[in-house]
């Protein structure tokens, strides 16, 4: 019966038998990073609705300073927070997801200032962390308490960019695991290069650079953050002053671009600032924030054969500063933090389309600058 049961799964799509949607829970757990240098204290905790899209506030831990980008391990009972400041930290807390209560654990240096992105492996092992100013990347192993060991290692990127202002030395964004955890690839808007290096897992395990070490985007564009497709063949980058999106096939460890698609309207003229990037849950579209004067967010259909883009809208935030966004595990809602005007934005999303249609609940939060969701349990 079992074999019978197995089999008919897999002619379902063939015959026209419908399949069952994926069941999701009723409620997550939203847990926000911030400045803290203006309305904020720390990292808040919300309980957001999956049928409503509203958000009801939980918890606040305060006297953690600028945690401005956030990790969730995969077991759910830990978060990693930076503290983005010149001497470079990064902090661990244990979590309770049913009241969404945050404990301090530790805190280390990351060995480079400005901290701005971190990572942390599935079998909690290992932590990965872009330094902006530092212009490194630093590996820091974790303890099964969930608490931080000193970094086992660094890499510095070298060199410059074109742009004299932003890209006098290296500026590295992000630090991210490719989807089989192989590889941790890093960004650097001050080289324009994607770092690329090997990954072989297990506490103190040392990360190299791979063959090759590195690709390049046109200069002076500034690469800020990555997004890996659902079928992982192709990769995808935010440029933050080129404010485009450019398509890689990826290959064990090996980019090749293949296209490069603006964020800008025809004529726009003003300052800008592309930020974040995200892929919707069924991997059919990809969303683009952009900031400065365009406050807005891009949706691009994604072409199953090939991975290219298509544009498909572009739409207002209704906020300043829209840094960080996040797109809910029912592929319902998308959520965008604006930094500059203390607010996230909760817009319901068409799911044949990919479209926003409407703001269905605000909150008021300082500063807010990464989301990121948990199991709420």
């Amino acid at each position: 019966m079992k074999k019978i049961l197995i089999f008919v799964a897999m002619l379902s799509p063939v015959l026209g038998i419908a399949q069952k949607k994926p069941v999701y829970p009723k409620s997550f757990d939203l847990i926000v990073g911030a400045y803290t240098s203006g309305n904020s204290k720390g990292i808040a905790v919300y309980r957001f609705y999956t049928e409503t899209g509203r958000l009801a506030y939980l918890s606040q831990i305060d006297n953690v300073s600028n945690p401005s980008y956030l990790a969730v391990s995969s077991n759910n009972k830990f978060v990693y927070a930076v503290n983005e400041n010149d001497n470079g930290e990064v902090s661990s807390f244990s979590f309770e997801p049913k009241t969404g209560q945050l404990t301090f654990i530790n805190k280390v240096s990351t060995l480079g200032g400005s901290p701005c992105y971190l990572s942390v492996d599935k079998n909690q092992k290992n932590l990965f962390v872009a330094n902006y100013s530092g212009g490194n990347i630093a590996v820091l192993p974790l303890n099964e308490d969930g608490s931080i060991a000193p970094a086992s290692m660094t890499l510095k990127d070298d060199g410059h960019g074109i742009n004299k202002e932003r890209q006098e030395k290296a500026h590295v964004h992000t630090a991210v695991l490719s989807p089989d955890e192989k590889y941790v690839l890093y960004t650097d808007l001050g080289t324009d290069k994607i770092n690329i290096t090997k990954y072989k897992g297990g506490k103190n395990n040392q990360i190299v650079p791979a063959n090759p070490a590195f690709v390049s985007v046109k200069p002076g564009y500034g690469p800020r953050h990555l997004a890996f497709s659902n079928d992982k063949k192709y990769l995808y980058l935010v440029t933050e002053m080129g404010s485009s999106v450019i398509v890689f096939d990826y290959n064990n460890g090996k980019p090749k671009q293949k296209q490069d698609i603006s964020l800008l309207a025809d004529g726009f003229k003003g300052a800008t600032g592309a930020a974040d990037i995200h892929i919707s849950p069924n991997g059919k579209f990809l969303y683009a924030t952009n900031r400065g004067d365009a406050n807005d967010i891009s949706v691009f259909s994604i072409n199953p054969e090939n991975g290219e883009l298509t544009f498909v809208d572009r739409k207002a935030t209704g906020g300043k500063g829209p840094r960080n966004f996040i797109i809910d595990p029912t592929g319902k809602y998308l959520l965008v933090a604006h930094q500059n005007s203390d607010n996230i934005y909760v817009f319901q999303l068409d799911e044949a389309t990919g479209k926003l249609i409407r703001v269905v609940s605000r909150i008021e939060v300082g500063n807010p600058v990464c989301l990121k969701f948990a199991p709420a349990m």
